[in-house]
């Protein structure tokens, strides 16, 4: 694993698992969202997130964390040598991003530096539904679509998670 992806809805353990996998290999975290905000959740201009993305994946190694806009995400998965969809029932993310969001109410913890995780638990949810109802099919295709060319690992329950993460090879 020198390129990876980590995808997958909110809320499924993707920043926890694409550090330990990014620990494990000695490869340069990227985490989208810290590229894709600036503080008060306010969107970095288009053109410089896009150079941006092409920059990190023009590297010999990275782990890429994260969605990012849907045009872009063919051409990480063309760079990468390993995608790991990170893809729990809806049920699951929904809840596992309750359980953070209320944590974060508590603890103060923010997303994005200057991002407060709380003021965007209902734009979050409506998000994760709409990704799962009309994005997951359009990702599981562009994901099949690589099957044999690259290491595919399709995690689709915690317990699953959980064991690739004590084992990240």
């Amino acid at each position: 694993m020198t390129r990876v992806a980590v995808i997958g809805n909110a809320g499924g353990g993707k920043s926890t698992l694409s550090r330990i996998v990014a620990e494990a290999h000695g490869l340069p975290l990227i985490e989208l969202d810290h590229l894709m905000w600036l503080p008060g959740w306010e969107r970095v201009d288009p053109e410089t997130f896009r150079k941006q993305h092409a920059g990190a994946i023009a590297r010999d190694r990275w782990l890429i964390d994260g969605y990012g806009p849907w045009d872009l995400i063919p051409q990480r998965f063309d760079r990468a040598d390993t995608i790991i969809f990170v893809d729990h029932p809806l049920r699951v993310h929904l809840w596992w991003a309750l359980k953070r969001q209320v944590r974060s109410l508590i603890t103060g913890a923010e997303g994005p530096p200057g991002c407060p995780m709380w003021r965007m638990t209902v734009p979050l949810f409506r998000m994760m539904i709409g990704l799962h109802r009309a994005f997951r099919p359009k990702l599981m295709q562009q994901i099949e679509a690589r099957r044999g060319d690259l290491r595919i690992i399709h995690l689709r329950s915690p317990a699953e998670l959980r064991r690739f993460a004590r084992n990240p090879v």
